[in-house]
Protein backbone atom coordinates (compact mmCIF):
# COMPACT_ATOMS: atom_id res chain seq x y z
CA UNK A 1 0.00 0.00 0.00
CA UNK A 2 1.41 3.37 -0.97
CA UNK A 3 1.70 6.33 1.33
CA UNK A 4 -0.63 9.29 1.16
CA UNK A 5 0.74 12.56 -0.09
CA UNK A 6 -0.91 15.93 0.24
CA UNK A 7 -0.60 19.46 -1.08
CA UNK A 8 -2.45 22.67 -0.31
CA UNK A 9 -3.45 25.19 -2.96
CA UNK A 10 -5.70 28.26 -2.92
CA UNK A 11 -8.45 28.92 -5.46
CA UNK A 12 -7.82 32.25 -7.19
CA UNK A 13 -10.16 32.02 -10.18
CA UNK A 14 -13.28 34.21 -10.04
CA UNK A 15 -15.88 31.41 -10.08
CA UNK A 16 -14.19 28.96 -7.70
CA UNK A 17 -15.01 25.27 -8.19
CA UNK A 18 -18.32 25.69 -10.00
CA UNK A 19 -19.57 24.30 -13.33
CA UNK A 20 -16.71 24.34 -15.88
CA UNK A 21 -13.79 24.49 -13.40
CA UNK A 22 -15.34 21.68 -11.33
CA UNK A 23 -15.75 19.59 -14.47
CA UNK A 24 -12.11 20.18 -15.46
CA UNK A 25 -10.98 19.34 -11.92
CA UNK A 26 -12.86 16.02 -11.94
CA UNK A 27 -11.62 15.21 -15.45
CA UNK A 28 -7.99 15.76 -14.35
CA UNK A 29 -8.42 13.70 -11.15
CA UNK A 30 -10.01 10.86 -13.13
CA UNK A 31 -7.02 10.56 -15.49
CA UNK A 32 -4.86 9.08 -12.74
CA UNK A 33 -4.69 5.71 -11.01
CA UNK A 34 -4.95 7.24 -7.56
CA UNK A 35 -7.56 7.85 -4.89
CA UNK A 36 -7.77 11.64 -4.59
CA UNK A 37 -9.73 13.75 -2.15
CA UNK A 38 -10.10 17.52 -1.87
CA UNK A 39 -11.07 18.78 1.58
CA UNK A 40 -12.28 15.24 2.30
CA UNK A 41 -14.47 14.97 -0.83
CA UNK A 42 -13.83 12.46 -3.64
CA UNK A 43 -12.07 14.51 -6.34
CA UNK A 44 -13.56 12.26 -9.03
CA UNK A 45 -17.17 13.13 -8.05
CA UNK A 46 -18.54 16.14 -9.93
CA UNK A 47 -21.55 16.41 -7.62
CA UNK A 48 -19.31 16.19 -4.56
CA UNK A 49 -16.95 18.88 -5.84
CA UNK A 50 -19.77 21.23 -6.79
CA UNK A 51 -21.54 20.62 -3.46
CA UNK A 52 -18.44 21.89 -1.64
CA UNK A 53 -19.25 25.38 -2.87
CA UNK A 54 -15.55 26.28 -2.91
CA UNK A 55 -15.22 29.92 -3.92
CA UNK A 56 -12.31 32.23 -4.72
CA UNK A 57 -9.87 32.32 -1.81
CA UNK A 58 -10.78 28.83 -0.51
CA UNK A 59 -7.77 26.74 0.49
CA UNK A 60 -7.95 23.22 -0.89
CA UNK A 61 -6.21 20.31 0.76
CA UNK A 62 -5.52 17.68 -1.88
CA UNK A 63 -4.69 14.18 -0.65
CA UNK A 64 -3.76 11.34 -2.98
CA UNK A 65 -2.83 7.71 -2.59
CA UNK A 66 -1.94 5.17 -5.24
CA UNK A 67 0.52 4.50 -8.07
CA UNK A 68 -0.11 7.86 -9.75
CA UNK A 69 -0.68 9.97 -6.63
CA UNK A 70 2.17 12.40 -7.37
CA UNK A 71 1.07 12.88 -10.99
CA UNK A 72 -2.53 13.42 -9.89
CA UNK A 73 -1.57 16.12 -7.38
CA UNK A 74 0.79 17.81 -9.84
CA UNK A 75 -1.97 17.94 -12.46
CA UNK A 76 -4.60 19.26 -10.06
CA UNK A 77 -2.33 21.87 -8.47
CA UNK A 78 -1.29 23.01 -11.96
CA UNK A 79 -4.92 23.33 -12.98
CA UNK A 80 -5.82 25.39 -9.91
CA UNK A 81 -2.68 27.56 -10.19
CA UNK A 82 -3.50 28.29 -13.85
CA UNK A 83 -6.95 29.52 -12.69
CA UNK A 84 -8.50 26.86 -14.95
CA UNK A 85 -7.46 28.93 -17.96
CA UNK A 86 -9.82 31.78 -17.00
Amino acid sequence: MSDQISRNVTLNNETGLHARPASEFVKEASKHDAKVTVNGVDAKSLLGIMAMGASKGTELQLVAEGPEAEAALNGLVGLVESNFGE
